[in-house]
């Protein structure tokens, strides 16, 4: 179980998180929120790359604290926005990369690589490849593998499918499905896309402002709005020919 408990942050001078209080356990928790909501903020402080102001993260229940970051850390698959992999490196060198740093041998390397291209659904040779050479979707694959790559207990994605083409994503969207139940384990989704949180998420928690407006499932806000904001929410993302008077 991963925690926020009275989580404060600022930068420059500006509070961008206001006494966070949210779990996180075994499912998909899917933190939504419009643009400069502190959706990224909040997956940085449980990935241990912010520290709160104020308040404490918590990891099976005990303080997140200096001496326990690498540990966490090597715990945790965390895919950045746009996948953030290293361009100089191929597919499958940005895989292994945490994997060869630790020490791993080649016995226990090429079987998971290969393991985690079957559950991507990425064809082999493409592994050969660099980062340029690649689609934006065989990209993402490729950074979800990574993510994977050392079994973590707690999987971190800040809106891993906002920069692909709509029929890219509709296509990767059953595969991400089917690695989360795999795992079985904390997957933590951000997204400003309600569509995609209600496809993915056990739970939602919606964030405004920096704070917390509701939490519970993709029912509970369209049916049970805890706040005009939440309505005005869920009435801005349906089709506009929904939304039509």
């Amino acid at each position: 179980m991963l925690a926020l408990e009275g989580v404060r942050k600022s930068f420059r001078g500006s509070e961008v998180l206001h006494g966070v209080d949210a779990r996180f356990e075994p499912g998909v928790t899917v933190v939504i929120g419009p643009s400069g909501s502190g959706k990224s903020t909040i997956l940085r402080m449980l990935a241990g790359l912010e520290v709160p102001d104020a308040g404490r993260v918590a990891a099976d229940g005990a303080t997140l604290e200096a001496e326990r970051m690498l540990t966490h850390r090597r715990r945790l698959g965390y895919v950045i926005q746009e996948g953030g992999l290293f361009p100089h490196l191929t597919a499958r060198a940005n895989v292994t990369l945490m994997a060869r740093y630790l020490g791993r041998d080649a016995g226990w390397i090429d079987p998971r690589v290969k393991t985690l291209a079957g559950m991507t659904h990425l064809a082999p040779a493409l592994l050969e490849r660099y980062p340029s050479e690649l689609s934006g979707g065989e990209r993402q694959r490729v950074a979800l593998m990574r993510a994977l790559m050392l079994e973590p207990d707690l999987l971190l994605l800040d809106e891993p499918l906002g920069a692909l083409d709509p029929m890219v994503r509709f296509g990767l969207m059953p595969e991400l499905t089917a690695v989360f139940r795999q795992l079985g384990n904390i997957v933590v989704f951000v997204t400003h896309d309600l569509a995609e949180a209600e496809y993915f998420a056990d739970r939602l928690i919606l964030v405004h402002e920096g704070r917390i407006v509701q939490s519970g499932t993709y029912a509970d806000l369209l049916e049970r709005p805890a706040s005009g904001f939440v309505s005005d929410f869920v009435r801005a993302q349906r089709p506009m020919r929904e939304a039509r008077p």
